[in-house]
């Protein structure tokens, strides 16, 4: 059976994304977590995982003798291994715009990365609300998803952003996490888009587990203490 190695379920958004889709599209993988001990190149979870990605990063998709990393990468992987599973859009324009909102989250929105790191164990409203005070680029990388978001649940019809669930919306699963945590104010609609994917099956299966890891890291809480 192929194989996601995957990182903490509480802390790791780039994680969460491939395996969101592929427990929300029903493809079958069997998980291999490699707790985050620390990312220095002596470290176990280095060394785990180099054996499989020289990048030494998860997530790693492998199939046989097939290892893809980087989460755009095994996306597109997937939707060509399960074409039955539509896991882009079927319209070649949605889909080009689904890709490229895609590419957008993978290279973008870094102060909303930065400050607002993927903890879902916690429930952080009033760092959020400082940080929402006091950091004008998250508050103009919310606004940026606010319209993104808005435009294509308007032009699909929803209820994800283009009508069906697709690797769009398992791409953003981490960002309605970090919303969350931080209690980032939303438009009404957009906020119920927030939720929607937080009720998702696939979403709520990864939240369980990241609830049930009880594993806090120093270096992953940069605003309280590891308990």
């Amino acid at each position: 059976m192929p194989q996601l190695y995957i990182g903490n379920k509480n802390y790791s958004s780039w994680s969460m994304r491939p395996w969101v889709l592929l427990k929300q599209a029903g493809i079958p993988f069997e998980e291999v977590m490699l707790r985050f001990d620390s990312f220095d190149t002596q470290s176990h979870f280095k060394a785990t995982v180099q054996a499989v990605n020289p990048v030494g990063k998860v997530p790693v998709w492998v199939d046989g003798d097939l290892a893809v990393w980087d989460t755009l990468a095994i996306a597109e992987t997937l939707a060509e291994q399960f074409p039955d599973k539509a896991l882009w859009p079927r319209q070649l324009q949605a889909r080009a715009r689904a890709r490229s909102i895609c590419a957008e989250m993978h290279s973008g929105f870094t102060a909303l990365r930065s400050h607002c790191p993927m903890n879902i164990e916690a429930r952080l409203p009033e760092v959020g609300q400082l940080l929402w005070r006091d950091k004008p680029a998250v508050r103009a990388d919310v606004a940026r998803l606010a319209a993104m978001w808005g435009g294509l649940l308007d032009a699909h019809g929803g209820p994800m952003l283009f009508g069906d669930f697709s690797i769009a919306d398992a791409y953003f699963a981490p960002v309605c996490m970090r919303i969350n945590t931080y209690a980032l104010p939303l438009p009404a609609a957009i906020q119920a888009y927030v939720d929607r994917v937080t009720a998702l099956p696939g979403v709520q299966a990864w939240i369980t587990e990241a609830l049930a890891e009880q594993d806090f890291l120093d270096f992953e809480e940069p605003y309280r203490l590891a308990r």
